[in-house]
C-alpha cells in the first residue's frame, strides 16, 4: 500500500524554519550575536541618538506612595538581567547537587580551570591599571559568556567530544558563581541595612517554604518578586536576588520514579477501561479527563521545580533577556580614534586579560591540577582541547558588559571598556573555533586512518 503524505500547510511551512532555528544548540548565540551587530550599526548610525534616547526612556512603576521610576536600560541591567542571574542560580545548584560538581574529583578540574581563568585575567587587568581611576573594571576579564561560547562549540557538532561540552559549561558555570560573588562583595553601592533585613526575612521564608515542602511555583515566583525589590532598595546588587532565590527552589521531587512509574501504569489501565468507542477509537469522557488531568498532576510531582523552573526559562533567556540585553548595553560609539582606543590601559587589560589570560589562566591551573592529582583529564579530552576551551572562555560578552556597567560611572571608561569586550571577544571565538576545529580535522584523519 502506498503511503500519502498528507499536504502541509502554507502555515506549517512558514513555522517549521523558525522551529529549526529555535532548536538549534547555538540559536541563542546566533542571536545575541545579530542583536550586538544591531546595536553597533544602530549607535554609529545617522539615527544614532535615537539609540541613545531609547534606552534613557524613563519608566515608573508602583502605585500610591509606592513609586520606582528608572530609565529603559536600568529597568534591564537590574530587572531582566534578575531574572538570567536567576537562571544563572538554578545551573550552579544543578550542577552542585546532581551534575559536574557534585563530587570533589569530578569537579575539581573546571573549578581549577575557572579559578585560572578569574584570577590571571584580573591580574593582567589590574597591572595595566594599578593606581589609575580604571582600576575599577578588574573584574571585567574575569567573565565567560557560557551562550556564546557553548554555541561557537556547538558549530563543531560531533566532531567535539561531548566530554568537551560538558567541562565548557562547568567551567562557565564556576565561572558565574565567581562574577557573582565578585559583583556582591566589590561592586556594591552604599547599603540600606533595613531594605537588606526586609531582603533576610524575604529570603528565610522562602527557605521555609523549602523546608516545609512547597512545591507551588506561584509562592516562590511572588517571594521572589518581593526579594528582589528588597535588594534593589537595599544597594546590594538587585541581580544577586536572583541567584539567591534560586538556592530556595526545591531540587527534590514529590514522588519517587517507583512511585511514579506505579500510578502511570494505573492511570493508563484506568484510562483504558473507560474507553467507550469501538475498537482503536476512544470517544473523550468525562472519566478520560480525569485521567489525563491526574497524569499531568503525576508527572509534575515526578519533575522538581528547579527542573521545571529552569526548563522554562531557558528559552525566554536565551532568545529575549539576552538579546534585549546586548542590544540596549552594546551599542558603542566610534567617535574616531579606534586604534588609540585600542591601547588604552582599560580597552587594553580588557582585550589581554580576555583573551590572552583566559588562556593561559585555564590551561594553566587545569594543568597543574591534574599532574598534582588532584583531577584527572576527561575521557575523550586533549591538551589541544583544553587550550581551544580556554580560548572561547575569552568570550566574555554579557557578564563583562554587565560588570562593566557597574565598574564604572565615567561613560568614557565604559565605552573603551565595551571596546576591549568586543574585540577580545570577537578574537576569542574566532580563534578559539580554528583551534578546535582544526584537532577535529585531525581526530577525523586519524580515525579514517585507523578504519582502513
Amino acid at each position: 500500500m502506498l503511503a500519502i503524505n498528507k499536504p502541509v500547510s502554507i502555515t506549517e511551512r512558514l513555522k517549521r524554519p523558525f522551529q529549526q532555528f529555535f532548536e538549534l544548540e547555538a540559536s541563542g548565540g546566533i542571536l545575541l550575536l545579530l542583536c550586538t551587530v544591531l546595536a553597533l550599526i544602530w549607535a554609529n548610525s545617522p539615527l544614532g541618538e535615537s539609540y541613545m534616547t531609547l534606552w534613557q526612556i524613563p519608566l515608573t512603576v508602583g502605585f500610591g506612595e509606592f513609586i520606582l521610576q528608572k530609565p529603559l536600560v536600568l529597568w534591564i541591567n537590574d530587572g531582566l538581567m534578575a531574572i538570567f542571574f536567576f537562571l544563572v542560580g538554578l545551573e550552579i545548584k544543578r550542577e552542585v547537587l546532581h551534575g559536574e560538581l557534585k563530587s570533589p574529583r569530578q569537579s575539581a578540574f573546571p573549578i581549577a580551570a575557572a579559578i585560572g581563568g578569574m584570577v590571571v585575567p584580573a591580574s593582567i587587568y589590574a597591572a595595566l591599571n594599578w593606581g589609575t581611576e580604571g582600576i575599577t573594571g578588574w573584574g571585567i576579564p574575569m567573565a565567560t559568556d557560557i551562550a556564546f561560547a557553548l554555541g561557537v562549540l556547538a558549530l563543531l557538532g560531533k566532531r567535539v567530544p561531548l566530554a568537551l561540552k560538558v567541562f565548557l559549561a562547568a567551567l562557565a558555570i564556576v565561572d558565574d558563581l565567581g562574577a557573582v560573588l565578585v559583583i556582591a562583595i566589590f561592586y556594591t553601592a552604599d547599603i540600606s541595612w533595613m531594605a537588606l533585613g526586609i531582603s533576610a526575612g524575604f529570603l528565610a521564608v522562602l527557605a521555609l517554604a523549602n523546608f516545609i515542602g512547597v512545591r507551588h511555583i506561584l509562592v516562590y515566583v511572588v517571594l521572589g518578586i518581593g526579594l528582589w525589590f528588597a535588594f534593589l532598595l537595599s544597594g546590594v546588587h538587585a541581580t544577586i536576588g536572583g541567584v539567591l532565590l534560586a538556592m530556595t527552589i526545591p531540587a527534590s521531587s514529590k514522588i519517587n520514579a517507583e512511585e511514579f512509574m506505579n500510578r502511570t501504569r494505573r492511570l493508563i489501565k484506568d484510562f483504558e477501561n473507560a474507553g467507550n468507542g469501538r475498537k482503536g477509537e476512544i470517544n473523550m469522557t468525562e472519566q478520560h479527563q480525569v485521567c489525563v488531568q491526574a497524569l499531568e498532576t503525576n508527572c509534575n510531582q515526578v519533575d522538581s521545580p528547579l527542573h521545571r523552573m529552569e526548563h522554562t526559562l531557558h528559552p525566554y533567556v536565551s532568545f529575549f533577556v539576552m538579546p534585549v540585553f546586548a542590544l540596549a548595553n552594546a551599542g558603542v560609539v566610534f567617535e574616531g580614534g579606534f586604534v588609540e582606543s585600542l591601547t588604552h590601559p582599560v580597552s587594553l587589560g580588557v582585550i589581554l586579560g580576555l583573551f590572552f589570560g583566559k588562556q593561559i589562566g585555564v590551561t594553566l591551573f587545569s594543568y597543574i591540577a591534574v599532574k598534582a592529582g588532584w583531577a584527572s583529564l576527561p575521557k575523550g579530552v586533549t591538551w589541544t582541547h583544553v587550550y581551544g576551551v580556554s580560548m572561547l572562555s575569552g568570550i566574555g560578552f554579557t557578564m563583562s558588559l554587565f560588570i562593566a556597567g557597574l565598574a564604572f560611572e565615567d561613560h568614557g571608561l565604559l565605552t573603551l571598556s565595551k571596546v576591549g569586550i568586543l574585540t577580545a571577544s570577537l578574537l576569542s571565538g574566532v580563534i578559539g573555533y580554528l583551534v578546535l576545529r582544526y584537532q577535529a580535522a585531525k581526530d577525523d584523519a586519524r580515525k579514517a586512518l585507523s578504519a582502513s
